[in-house]
């Protein structure tokens, strides 16, 4: 029997071994203990089986909780969905242990999104992060999160001056950083055409329209989009620009819900809200917003009015530190207080 087997053990996994043969002199065989299949395997004895084969410790975020569904997500799942009307979320990571949350929360869809400029690098915009530093980023969230379906943002600079840039850019997102799509702002004629290039690669694209952050420049500030019949026509309008250039999904942000159930209503594909109304294919949020982690001022004043909080990680995360050292210091005290007895 092989080693494998005697590990996981006959009986829970529903084997048994066959008795020697003996010849016709009456002497037994040669050793041989062939494992017949009597049963399907246990749950109980594959497990054992397979902790016997693994240097990871046991119940632990490696080896114990698992997703709810092992199926890996794709583009046709997220499609088959859309098509029964089944609404899918969207949350962003930067690294590995939030891409582990995400994983293990079921979510269908993980955005490794230039907003890592501001909750991870404390920027207080998008335009800092480079390419290298998004690869960096998408590198690690990669190898935490395997079922959800991986989309990455082109930063600010790297698809700029055109098609080609772009469609480097992308190719490296998915070969090093491991996306299985990109995410291109603006809905712009020359975006488009870039946004063209970039599936003409065979590069699945998500586009983003409403407002814009890579275009903080130009629009003074985080301003929302939509707000008026001509510039709600606009980004209607850009949305299907999108869609006729091969986007599989398109971003809406921070729009009516007016305009995001018209956009939702026009396109074929599927749209995912962010502060864009309830009627939108899916809904995406930034990780640290939604959990509450930005406790600092200076990040409160930048957590979007419509972003709901749905914990206050950022309180148990300082009451943890603040009980450490407590505990630290009153160590030392009560160790002063001994030796000075």
């Amino acid at each position: 029997m092989s080693v494998a087997l005697r590990c996981a053990g006959s009986r829970a996994a529903g084997l048994k071994s066959v008795a020697r043969p003996t010849s016709p002199a009456g002497h037994t065989a040669p050793a041989f203990r062939a494992p017949v299949i009597t049963s399907q395997p246990t749950a109980r004895g594959l497990a054992r089986h397979w902790r016997c084969h693994s240097s990871k410790p046991a119940d632990t975020v490696y080896s114990g909780p698992v997703a709810p569904s092992p199926s890996r997500v794709t583009l046709r799942t997220l499609r088959r969905m859309h098509a029964r009307g089944d609404p899918f979320t969207m949350v962003t990571a930067y690294d590995y242990p939030s891409a582990v949350h995400v994983e293990l929360s079921g979510i269908e869809m993980l955005l490794v999104g230039d907003s890592a400029a501001m909750v991870v690098h404390g920027h207080d915009t998008t335009l800092p992060i480079t390419l290298e530093e998004m690869l960096t980023h998408c590198r690690a969230v990669s190898r935490g999160a395997r079922r959800p379906f991986i989309v990455a943002d082109l930063p600010f600079g790297s698809f700029e001056e055109g098609p080609t840039a772009a469609v480097r850019a992308a190719v490296r997102m998915l070969k090093e950083g491991g996306a299985d799509a990109v995410k291109i702002e603006g809905g712009a004629p020359a975006r488009v055409e870039t946004i063209r290039a970039v599936v003409g690669a065979g590069i699945a694209v998500i586009g983003h329209v409403g407002l814009t952050p890579q275009s903080v420049s130009l629009l003074g500030g985080f301003r929302p989009a939509g707000l008026h019949a001509d510039d709600a026509a606009r980004v209607v309008a850009e949305a299907k620009a999108l869609e006729e250039a091969g986007c599989v999904m398109v971003v809406v942000e921070c729009v009516p819900e007016l305009v995001g159930a018209a956009i939702t209503q026009q396109l074929s594909i599927p749209t995912i809200g962010i502060g864009a109304g309830v009627h939108t294919s899916g809904q995406v949020l930034v990780y640290h917003d939604l959990l509450g982690m930005m406790q600092h001022p200076h990040h409160a004043k930048v957590t979007p009015k419509f972003c709901k909080q749905y914990a206050a990680v950022g309180e148990v995360i300082q009451g943890a530190l603040s009980a450490f050292q407590a505990e630290l210091i009153a160590r030392h005290g009560l160790a002063t207080a001994q030796n000075g007895a």
